[in-house]
């Protein structure tokens, strides 16, 4: 018998919302630019990846570079693309402590 495997594709498992913010939160944990740009491009896929492109005003080949592993996108289009999914990127402190203030 043969065994016949498909190929993964994480945009398949990004249902909702809470799904979609439980990925992006653990792969912002990690800290890798790459990663979180290939992690958006997952979540672009998961969505309407052409509606997407025209929302953030890039073709849909240059947001795929752009989002794929190998792509070093601005923070602008980054935001861009946060924005059109209906995220927003936050910052929250890495220990329980606030940094020292620099008066």
């Amino acid at each position: 018998m043969e065994v016949k495997f498909s190929r993964y594709d994480t945009a398949d498992y990004l249902k909702t919302e809470d799904d979609i913010a439980a990925y992006l939160d653990a792969v912002m944990e990690e800290g890798n630019p790459a990663l979180i740009a290939a992690a958006l491009g997952d979540v672009a896929r998961a969505r309407n990846f052409s509606q997407l492109a025209r929302d953030v005003g890039m073709s849909r080949q240059g947001l795929d570079k752009a989002l794929s592993g190998d792509g070093n996108p601005s923070l602008a289009t980054v935001v861009k693309v946060a924005q059109a999914l209906g995220l927003q990127l936050a910052f929250k402190p890495t220990h329980g402590e606030p940094a020292p203030s620099a008066h």
